[in-house]
């Protein structure tokens, strides 16, 4: 019997500092847990959205591209919800009430999505206002993450985001495979319908948050002063620096849009053979997590961002290959060449952008953590609204259509050159690492 305790003890410790990295499984952080959790569950309906939007709606690729852009919004107006949870509390409480309402406006969209949404300016609103439902409920689990991330031991600095982050992986992983499989038997509305379901898991756990009842209604006080200490903060050339250089980074046009045009009228990809890709960079997503958190939290922040943008960058030249249908001539088919460059560009995309989040969080300084995490994750969220704006100009310019890819090569060279352009400004971050002092 002492044996099986000690077994069970030996394995509750194996599984607390394997999976959770130390962090201890309290009833709140499950609850955060499930909210990131939904974030990657989410992504069912990724494929389903795209093939709607191309099909159903007859968008062209650089119309995919703005949409893209605009639903992007709420994620940029971020600390604005921020201020709202902390200076209005319904029925006596910031954070619940919010989640709660998140999680029913994320299955109302969902819903609508799949019943009576038939142009693209009502897609465009729909599918905005499922973003708000998750910009809201991410900004409120946001808060929490930062403030818990104040209290963690120096060898633990960067642990509980990378659970986070790990969870709104592993989301993306248990139903990446079932976002193409479930479009060749289903309708994208069908699709739609089904995702409308997991949101409600938001509204559920939102009861497991640790919040005490607050006597006033509404203290815009409390944002008064948070605005305030707002303004000092971001003033500060510590804060900015980074800040713009992160700025900077995320902004570089992308060529994802029209991609996913040239991969599935030109190659002719199907759904299901689409959502084995989005598994396997689901799995590389986690790869990517744990090897930040096993080999790379060490490494300066200026090293990480500058020898990953260089890998990347190259890496991403091999997207050449596939658009010029080199490959074939190398003797690698399409889709063995697809999963094998996203399997790769998924890892390092994740170990360069676990840093940012690092580096968000090292720069709140107490007082203020929540609001300025929140503004930094919108500068970087407005970063990729004009990384897609910018790649939809480009794709529009070099005459990319939804047949006629003849340009896409010189897109795919352009967008890869700029991400290149934030390199002689690594400067602006501090040189020291997530497990250094802040």
């Amino acid at each position: 019997m002492l044996m099986t305790s000690s077994s069970i003890d030996n394995f509750k410790q194996f599984f607390k500092k394997t999976i959770f990295f130390d962090n201890e499984l309290t009833s709140e952080l499950i609850a955060i847990l499930l909210v990131y959790l939904v974030q990657g569950i989410l992504g069912l309906a990724r494929l389903g959205v795209s093939f709607f939007l191309k099909d159903e709606l007859a968008m062209s690729p650089a119309e995919v591209s703005v949409l893209l852009g605009i639903v992007a919004i709420p994620w940029v107006v971020k600390p604005l919800f921020g201020f709202i949870s902390d200076g209005l509390p319904i029925f006596g409480y910031r954070r619940r009430p919010y989640l709660i309402l998140s999680g029913l406006l994320g299955t109302l969209s969902w819903v609508a999505l799949g019943t009576i949404v038939h142009t693209p300016w009502a897609a465009t609103a729909v599918i905005a206002l499922s973003s708000l439902s998750v910009a809201v409920s991410d900004v409120i689990v946001d808060s929490l993450v930062v403030e818990r991330a104040r209290h963690e031991s120096i060898s633990n600095i960067g642990s509980l985001q990378s659970v986070c982050w790990g969870a709104s992986a592993f989301g993306g992983l248990i139903t990446a495979y079932f976002s193409g499989f479930l479009l060749e038997k289903f309708s994208p509305q069908t699709i739609f319908l089904i995702t409308a379901t997991f949101p409600l898991i938001v509204s559920l756990v939102g009861g497991l948050i640790a919040e005490e009842f607050q006597n006033q209604y509404s203290n815009w006080q409390t944002v008064k002063q948070q605005i305030k200490n707002l303004r000092q903060a971001i003033t500060q050339k510590s804060i900015w620096l980074p800040t713009a250089f992160v700025f900077v980074w995320q902004a570089t046009p992308t060529a994802d849009a029209a991609f996913f045009f040239f991969t599935t009228n030109e190659l002719g990809f199907q759904p299901e053979f689409l959502g084995r890709v989005r598994l396997v960079t689901s799995m590389a997503s986690l790869i990517g997590v744990w090897l930040f958190q096993r080999f790379f939290k060490s490494l300066p922040f200026r090293t990480i961002f500058f020898w990953s943008t260089i890998i990347s960058t190259v890496l991403g030249m091999t997207m050449l290959l596939l658009v010029t249908h080199t490959n074939r001539t190398l003797g690698i088919d399409d889709h063995w060449f697809s999963l094998g460059d996203s399997l790769i560009l998924a890892v390092m995309g994740q170990i360069a952008y676990m840093p940012v989040l690092v580096l968000a969080a090292r720069l709140c300084p107490p007082g203020v953590e929540a609001t300025l995490f929140a503004l930094l994750m919108s500068v970087s969220n407005l970063a990729g609204l004009i990384s897609y704006e910018l790649g939809a100009l480009l794709t529009h310019w070099f005459g990319i259509t939804e047949k006629n890819f003849n340009q896409l090569w010189l897109l795919v060279i352009v967008t890869n050159l700029s991400t290149l352009f934030p390199l002689p400004l690594i400067h602006w971050l501090p040189n020291s690492s997530a497990e250094s002092e802040p």
